[in-house]
């Protein structure tokens, strides 16, 4: 029994957190004027300078499709770009053009300000607690798949 409270309790935190984040993330999104998606897409270009759609789409968790229509959409909006590779022509890379580098780095320091002023609310003796167990959450979460 305490085994099912254990879980219920797990399941609804959780559910609360992706909420609370589900919120953030759209706040965050309308203000460089992208859907989620797209802000999710900008910050992976971003943080790796220049990905393939294969590569970008399976960290992403999405299939090709719908990856390539987001990708579509941020080209035509103005916010990434596709270049060829020298080497390869066949390998694409999908970098962010100036107006996509100047929105990834909106969203990643609205990101970075919001959970800075979150961990400064944890007590300080509790942070690496708290890391940790969302690092062994995650684990669980990708041991599952």
């Amino acid at each position: 029994m305490k085994n099912d409270n254990i879980v219920s309790e797990l399941r609804e935190l959780i559910r609360i957190l992706v909420r609370h984040l589900g919120f953030l993330e759209k706040a965050e999104a309308l203000c460089c004027g992208v859907s989620i998606g797209q802000c999710h897409a900008i910050v992976e270009i971003g943080r790796s300078g220049g990905i393939s759609l294969n590569e970008l789409a399976e960290l992403l968790g999405l299939d090709n499709s719908t990856m390539s229509r987001t990708v579509n959409n941020l080209v035509k909006q103005g916010y990434a770009l596709r270049e060829t590779d020298a080497s390869d022509r066949r390998y694409i890379k999908i970098k962010l053009t100036d107006r996509g580098a100047e929105s990834y780095k909106s969203i990643e320091g609205g990101m970075e300000g919001y959970f800075k002023d979150i961990m400064n609310a944890i007590p300080e003796e509790k942070r690496d607690q708290v890391l940790e167990s969302l690092k062994l959450l995650d684990w669980a979460v990708k041991a599952r798949k």
